[in-house]
């Protein structure tokens, strides 16, 4: 009695595998977001686990788990520096969860460790909300809902599939009230993405400073900065895509940098737009810096922005989730003035320039000289003196523009925006350094570009008489493929005629030309940005959005929540109706089949009893109409499987149909 009292309470071989699984897909989100000894802890306590099991090993000694728990806590407070935080908060999550699957042995430790792998599941959305990760958990989630109905079914025969059919019918059928308290519930202002935890910068790609290798850093990068929509269906081409991001006018040699809190243009200073308007919907992705982009040249700031000098746009907050935003952007801004104190900030150049610099500048200037004629000559001066472009040219200081411009020559956007507009400057010329975006991945299936950290450019500005602020990019003339075919596209010739080194693998490259390849990569990009920008964007503002086109504007916060709750029973009292008519519905009509048996039965002088059960009725029909029996007891043994069985097949149902239809049309007395 002792021994089967104990297997009892040992946790179920079948649950234990269904929970394994789910915590399997609880493993994405920390990779990437927690130091890697955690992930691989908790993995190897799942692996260890397995081979326990059957030995009956598990931890039992209390000093033990006391001494592994201190010594976890320990490795947690010496990766992070403290246990506050998210990363180290669900760090200790994890390392307990991992300790809890050595000890647990029994159906109660079972139970416990459904409950924490949940919440572990809450905090892979605190590490990351991207639809993969979403994806992963949401697979956990149901996974441990067939853990916990395996459980309850325990040793009884059924399909090995049959707890995930049922959970993800509980899924399914939660799914009308979470979208419900999704869409209505009211909300502050905050969406579904969120930053607990310290903002990487490192993938902004910016900074208020320009640095040589600062942009050249990103060329590999894959990382989405923002996206963007053209509602008017009015794209410029990918060469004449121009994101501005910061403008810089502080320069040093190779080096410049933007003001960290630049004072707002007033509306009244403001310059009238001109030429063609084009009008953009942009989704950034968080960078924790306070500049959004758009088209040259953006007027009429997103709300909660400002343009800043130099016709930028500047977040009052910083951009720390997806934020979706509407700007319109014009050709030109004109604006034929330049104040003496700003063009006298804008020729400042630092007094380390050498003299060779300097006398390069100046013999492109004479007094005579049209601006416009200075610009070309220095843009002939790199287009002829032998420049290249390179992802990898070398180190850089700020002071080594003499180096740069006279022996080698090579270098990314940056040098050249950079060290174009020092040269402008020494030429009596005003200039500034423009960096942003260049170009973008058209994604036909959603009709949006995909913006990533790989296109981040720098370009120059230079103050012209009769034009104002013109553009002015030197990369056009040094490699002009990059800025007609974008950067992906150019590096990817280029490595083909090996000019970055050798050539990539054949089968990848034919692999990522392949059209189920572009495809899929397109389809997940636009479930990718529907999914940032109609849930984690789904803020306070968005809702009242959707409330006010649904005419529920003056229902305010207690008449949502009064509504949520009435339209939440309302559904759930639908459901249920629903639930209890589907189970009665089949035992209805099996029971009306067996009854018109029992009448068949009783014009042949087989009358069933009121109290007689259907086997002892069939047993005595059998011995009154032995012709019969065999059909009889068919007849009455599928009504019992259908009737009391706790998981009938469907078919039986069709051979108890066909049986009594039989039965009724062989035995049907003459002249009826």
């Amino acid at each position: 009695m002792n021994t089967l009292r104990q297997r009892d309470t040992r946790i179920p071989r079948k649950p234990f595998l269904w929970l394994t699984a789910a915590l399997v897909f609880t493993l994405p989100p920390m990779f990437g977001a927690l130091a890697s000894w955690v992930p691989g802890f908790f993995l190897a306590t799942l692996v260890a686990k397995f081979w326990m099991e059957p030995k009956d090993y598990r931890l039992r000694s209390a000093p033990w788990k006391l001494i592994l728990g201190a010594i976890t806590l320990l490795a947690v407070f010496l990766t992070y520096g403290s246990v506050r935080g998210i990363e180290p908060g669900v760090s200790i999550v994890v390392v307990l969860m991992a300790l809890k699957i050595l000890e647990a042995h029994t159906a109660r430790e079972f139970q416990v460790m459904v409950a924490v792998a949940w919440i572990l599941c809450l905090c892979g959305f605190f590490l990351s909300q991207d639809l993969a990760i979403a994806f992963c958990l949401f697979v956990a989630f149901t996974l441990l809902l067939g853990a916990l109905i395996q459980f309850q079914i325990g040793a009884a025969p059924s399909s090995l599939w049959a707890p995930l059919r049922i959970g993800c019918g509980l899924v399914l059928q939660a799914t009308p009230l979470i979208v419900l308290l999704f869409v209505f519930f009211p909300r502050i202002n905050t969406g579904g993405q969120f930053q607990f935890g310290q903002m990487r910068l490192a993938a902004s790609g910016f900074s208020d400073q320009l640095s040589p290798g600062s942009v050249s850093a990103l060329a590999n990068s894959n990382d989405v900065a923002f996206r963007a929509e053209f509602p008017d269906g009015r794209a410029p081409k990918p060469g004449a895509m121009y994101w501005r991001g910061l403008v810089m006018s502080q320069g040093s040699g190779l080096e410049w940098r933007a003001a960290q809190a630049p004072a707002s243009i007033p509306r009244s200073l403001r310059r009238s737009p001109a030429g063609e308007s084009i009008r953009q919907w942009i989704t950034i992705e968080p960078h924790g810096g306070h500049w959004i982009f758009a088209l040259d040249w953006p007027a009429d700031p997103p709300a909660g922005t400002t343009i800043a000098p130099g016709n930028y746009l500047w977040s009052g907050q910083p951009i720390r989730k997806p934020r979706k935003y509407e700007v319109t952007s014009y050709s030109e801004i004109p604006q034929k003035e330049l104040q003496p104190r700003e063009r006298k900030i804008l020729l400042e150049v630092p007094a380390w320039i050498t003299p060779s610099v300097r006398d390069l500048a100046q013999s492109w200037a004479t007094p005579r000289t049209n601006p416009r004629d200075v610009v070309n000559r220095g843009l002939n001066f790199f287009r002829t003196q032998g420049f290249r472009y390179s992802l990898s040219p070398g180190e850089y200081r700020k002071d080594d523009l003499e180096d740069f411009l006279f022996r080698r020559r090579v270098g990314f956007c940056e040098h050249y925006a950079a060290s174009f507009a020092t040269l402008m400057r020494l030429a009596g010329i005003p200039a500034r350094v423009v960096v942003g975006y260049l170009g973008g991945e058209f994604n036909g299936l959603g009709r949006f570009f995909v913006i990533r950290q790989a296109d981040a450019h720098a370009w120059c500005e230079v103050w012209l008489p009769q034009s104002g602020w013109t553009r002015i990019d030197p990369t056009s003339v040094v490699a002009p493929e990059r800025v007609d075919l974008g950067l992906n596209t150019f590096l990817e010739r280029s490595v083909e005629a090996g000019q970055f080194g050798n050539p990539q693998n054949r089968l990848v490259r034919n692999l990522a030309r392949s059209q189920i390849f572009i495809k899929t990569r397109l389809a997940w990009q636009t479930l990718n940005y529907a999914w940032d920008t109609r849930v984690l964007s789904f803020d306070g503002e968005t809702q009242e959005s959707f409330l006010s086109a649904a005419g529920l504007t003056r229902t305010g916060p207690l008449g949502l929540v009064f509504m949520t709750a009435t339209s939440g029973m309302a559904v759930i009292g639908i459901y249920t109706i629903w639930m209890r008519r589907r189970a009665r519905a089949p035992r209805d009509r099996v029971k009306k089949l067996y009854e018109r048996f029992c009448r068949a039965a009783a014009r042949l002088g087989a009358v069933r009893n009121p109290s007689e059960g259907p086997i002892d009725f069939a047993n005595r029909a059998a011995q009154l109409l032995p012709n019969r029996a065999d059909q009889i007891r068919i007849i009455v043994n599928t009504y019992v499987a259908l009737r009391y069985s706790a998981e009938p097949t469907g078919s039986l149902f069709g051979t108890l149909t066909k049986q009594v239809d039989a039965f009724r049309r062989e035995h049907r007395p003459l002249g009826n």
